[in-house]
This record gives structure tokens, C-alpha cells and sequence, in this order.
């Protein structure tokens, strides 16, 4: 698999292993290194986390399995966020879902997130969404501590704005290495509104969060939905493809900035299918049809 260079010490796997919904696949703890090793074997070797995913659990649920094997922290790039604040059972004070990215949060999460993961580093730490109320200087002092420390190597953002992106990078002394953004075949926004764009210009790769549209691509039954699948079908039967979920891989693959789709799924053939989209290629006409086929009229 063709890694994707982040900084140049650090290269992602081009799919990426997202685990939002690890809590929810009921593995054991060697189930889950099992699964990190079929991973690992087939090139996908950055495991993409949260501090709230799974209510504040699957990052333990990671970790406890990750300290059985140990070594193989090694093979693996880890990447985890933070900055939203969930109301949950673990902090039962809090009323409204809000963000905070504030120096003693951002430092106080990161180390949270190396106890719970059972790890001396975490190799980028993004701010999971934009706080309104974000005051950079603090944020790049927060980002130093940590760097200095060893705790963090590179930090990034998640769903920024290309304005945002910039204003927090004029204050941070490191590249910021990534943004990571929705994007899929079914909502093309991040590729029209600038961002992408702006991605390019500055070498960020970007992290693509639900390329498979959350799963609406698969039984929504909207026009859009419905003119998409026929397209990606007839498309798929041209190039050889497997199945549905590997054309919207492909789809995405397909341009230009290195974009890194977040893998999901807690099942091994799925991940493999994801993999194997590397492996098919759209023509340009093919890649404008899908597109024609999201918006539902002729691409200006």
C-alpha cells in the first residue's frame, strides 16, 4: 500500500482504521489484537481514535488490548482528538455538548488519552471541531508542552475551515500535519467550498471521515441515493469492482490530494474491500459521472 508522508518522520496508511464504534463490536481483548494484526498485514497501520468515542470508552477498550502485545505499538500510527466536551455518566455536571480548547483541557485530554491507550505517544492529536471560543495562544502553548514533553509528535484539526485552519497556524510553530473532514461521494461539500483547495496548497493530507456516507449509500432510498448506486454499479461492472463500499473508496482515491478514508468496521472483509480499492481505477469521465450522478445535473 502506498503510505501517505505526514511529516518527515511520519507516514499514515492510506486507509485508515477508524475505531468510533469499537464499544459496540463486543470483542475480547485478544479478538481485538487478532484483528489489529490482520490490519496491520494488509498495510492498514493508522488506527484513528477519540477521547469520546464510545462514551469515553473505546480508547481504554484499545489500550487494555494493546498491553497484551505491546510490541506492537511499533507497526502502528495512532491517532486521537480532543476538545468536545459530551454530557455522559462519567461527567454527569455537564448539561449541553460544548467545546473546549483551552491549554489545561487540550494537556489534561492528551494525557488522559496515553493512560487509557497504554502508550508513551500519540503521534498526531487533533482538536476535534472548532470552538468558537478558541484562543490560539493558548492552543500553541498547549500543543508545546506536550511536544516538548514527548507526549505528542504533530498535531492537526478536524472539520476546520480553510479560514480556521489558517488563523490557528499563524499562532502554532509546527506544520499542522492534517484536517480531517467529511467527505464521500454523497456529500461532496469539503471538495467545492474551498477546502480541499486550501489542503493542497499547504501539503496537508487529508483524513476523510464517513466516505461511505454513514451507510446511506447502501439503503437510502432518496433520488440521490437511488441515481448513485445505479451509476457506481454500472461503473463497478466496467472496472472490475466488488462491491458498493469499494467504488465509493475508489471514488475518493481517485483524487488528487492523498486523501485518507477512515475505514469504520469492525469486520475484516470489509477492511480488506477498502484495501483493495487502491487497486481499481476510474477514468475521468467515470469519476465525473459519479459526481453527476450526487448532484443529479450536468457538473458546471
Amino acid at each position: 500500500m502506498n503510505n501517505v508522508n505526514i511529516t518527515e518522520e511520519l507516514s499514515f496508511s492510506r486507509i485508515i482504521q477508524g475505531f468510533w464504534r469499537l464499544a459496540d463490536w463486543k470483542m475480547t481483548n485478544a479478538e481485538l489484537v487478532t484483528f489489529m494484526e490482520q490490519c496491520i498485514e494488509v498495510g492498514v497501520t493508522t488506527f484513528d481514535h477519540a477521547d469520546i468515542y464510545g462514551d469515553y470508552t473505546c480508547e481504554r477498550i484499545f489500550g487494555e488490548a494493546l498491553s497484551l502485545k505491546p510490541s506492537l505499538r511499533d507497526e502502528i500510527q495512532i491517532v486521537t482528538k480532543c476538545g468536545i466536551k459530551l454530557p455522559s455518566v462519567n461527567y454527569p455536571d455537564r448539561k449541553v455538548i460544548h467545546y473546549d480548547s483551552s491549554k489545561p483541557h487540550i494537556i489534561e485530554s492528551a494525557e488522559q488519552s496515553l493512560r487509557n491507550l497504554q502508550t508513551d505517544y500519540i503521534d498526531v492529536l487533533l482538536l476535534h471541531r472548532p470552538d468558537y471560543l478558541m484562543d490560539p495562544e493558548e492552543i500553541a502553548e498547549a500543543f508545546s508542552v506536550l511536544k516538548k514533553d514527548g507526549k505528542v509528535r504533530s498535531f492537526g484539526v478536524s472539520n476546520f475551515t480553510p479560514s480556521q485552519v489558517a488563523m490557528l497556524q499563524s499562532y502554532v510553530d509546527a506544520p499542522l500535519v492534517t484536517n480531517q473532514i467529511e467527505l464521500s461521494a454523497m456529500r461532496t461539500d469539503n471538495m467545492e467550498n474551498g477546502t480541499l483547495d486550501f489542503m493542497m496548497q499547504h501539503r496537508m493530507a487529508p483524513m476523510i471521515w464517513s466516505p461511505l456516507a454513514g451507510g446511506r449509500i447502501f439503503h437510502e432510498q432518496t433520488e440521490q441515493a437511488i441515481r448513485l448506486r445505479t451509476t457506481l454499479e454500472r461503473i463497478g461492472a466496467e472496472i472490475g469492482a466488488q462491491s458498493l463500499d469499494q467504488l465509493m473508496y475508489a471514488w475518493l482515491l481517485r483524487h488528487p490530494a492523498n486523501l485518507m478514508p477512515i475505514c469504520g468496521t469492525g469486520k475484516m472483509e470489509r477492511v480488506k474491500s477498502a484495501v483493495d480499492a487502491l487497486k481499481l481505477h476510474m477514468s475521468q469521465e467515470q469519476w465525473y459521472d459519479v459526481l453527476e450522478s450526487s448532484k443529479g445535473y450536468h457538473v458546471p
